[in-house]
């Protein structure tokens, strides 16, 4: 298993074009980090210079302790899967997958153990003779992610990977990568802009902003500790706030509310406190009165739009209870699920 070092790592484009800046991180051992953000932070950018295909403008790439900048694409062994999985239409499954052990100079045998495996893996037993034309996009997914899979890289980098399928399939590939790279247990860093697969794929997240990495962390923290308020929003955040905080206390205009995060300093913050973390019903503390103004029935759980002192507060509410407008409620908000964020003044 290898660890992945990235050292100032930039790479600059001419004025307007989105490129990365200075961004130091590290891959663990054997680890799966997503790394995360929106169209043009430079996720994509980052991972073409991990393979070697873009040569960073300055900054470092280590396998292992070990700078990789002169190392040839073909002799890094990090392997890239891209959102295209660029098959070679004219050869058989087996042929795509056997085709990167063929050009190390694998001998026959063990160019068909390793296949088999492979393919084993990703569940296309079977499909050895079948062309990419016969195969459904997820299964041509799959035999990319075999070929890069049967070379046992020690980086694999995963781009957008799922991006074009549908989600039912997406939630079912999502759950076979991560069962294989566990398994296999290679180093990998995959890519997308879909927050909901990063969280439910990742060891750890690397959101990317504009270029520069703006927090690194458990999928939870960004849920429970994001860094700022883009963070938050980015994360799906909703109800951020201005507030006043006084030792355990903030004045918002939702009233004065009780908060766990003592340690922050006193003065002007924002608060963020996530639908799913507001309770309906009386509970000691933080009990705001509430009039129902809209609701939305989603299946798993209800959106429920309250006003609370003129403010809207949105919350994700059980689907067994259908709301009416003008409905009053009562609404519990816990300590430890309100956030505090540095202040700003647009919001």
């Amino acid at each position: 298993m290898t660890t992945l070092d990235l050292i100032n790592l930039t790479k600059e484009y001419s004025a307007g074009e989105p490129g990365v800046m200075d961004l130091t991180l590290e891959v663990h051992q054997g680890e799966l980090l997503a790394l995360v953000g929106p169209s043009g932070s430079g996720k994509t950018t980052t991972l073409r210079m991990i393979a070697g295909l873009l040569t960073p403008t300055s900054g470092d790439l280590k396998f292992d302790g070990a700078s990789i900048l002169g190392t040839p694409v073909e002799k890094r062994g990090a392997v890239m899967v891209f959102q295209e999985h660029s098959l070679f239409p004219f050869m058989s499954v087996y042929e795509n997958v056997a085709y990167g052990l063929k050009l190390r100079g694998y001998a026959r045998d063990a160019i068909r153990r390793q296949v088999e495996h492979a393919l084993g893996a990703v569940l296309l037993d079977g499909f050895e003779t079948r062309r990419p034309d016969q195969l459904s996009g997820g299964q041509r997914q799959r035999v990319a992610l075999a070929r890069a899979l049967v070379v046992r890289p020690n980086v694999l980098l995963l781009d957008e990977l799922l991006s074009n399928l549908e989600p039912a399939l997406r939630d079912e590939l999502r759950e076979m990568i991560r069962g294989i790279q566990k398994s296999f247990g290679i180093t990998t860093v995959y890519v997308t802009h879909d927050q909901s697969e990063a969280v439910a794929v990742a060891d750890r997240i690397a959101l990317l902003m504009e270029g520069r990495l703006r927090q690194v962390g458990l999928p939870r923290d960004f849920y429970e500790r994001p860094a700022d308020a883009d963070i938050a929003l980015f994360f799906g955040g909703k109800n951020i706030f201005k507030g006043f905080k006084a030792g355990k206390q903030v004045r918002t205009e939702l009233g004065l509310l009780e908060v766990a995060q003592s340690n922050w300093p006193d003065g002007r913050v924002l608060l963020t406190i996530r639908p799913e973390a507001i309770q309906l019903g009386a509970n000691g503390y933080n009990n705001l009165r509430a009039n129902v103004r809209s609701y939305s029935f989603r299946g798993a759980v209800a959106s429920c739009g309250a006003d609370v002192n003129g403010v809207e507060l949105e919350i994700a509410a059980p689907p067994y209870h259908r709301y009416q407008e003008g409905e009053a409620v009562m609404l519990h908000i816990p300590r430890d699920r309100i956030c505090l964020l540095p202040f700003r003044e647009e919001v």
